[in-house]
């Protein structure tokens, strides 16, 4: 659970905006999104491949630098 705490003084919207910057780094976002939609398992195997795929893609250019 993502928590937080208001400072003394502290505007909403500055507090609105550290607790949005904690749910995007923590993967919440983007989980929420995934789950939106049923995903088939071959289309989840799929996109597990080619992610696995692009990763491994950016490693071997990294590499070759």
């Amino acid at each position: 659970m993502i928590t937080v705490k208001i400072r003394s003084n502290e505007p909403f919207e500055k507090a609105f905006k550290r607790f949005t910057k904690a749910c995007e780094k923590s993967g919440l976002m983007a989980d929420i999104r995934r789950h939106q939609f049923y995903e088939k398992p071959s289309d989840g195997r799929k996109r597990r491949m080619n992610q696995a795929r692009r990763k491994m893609r950016k490693l071997m250019h990294e590499m070759n630098r």
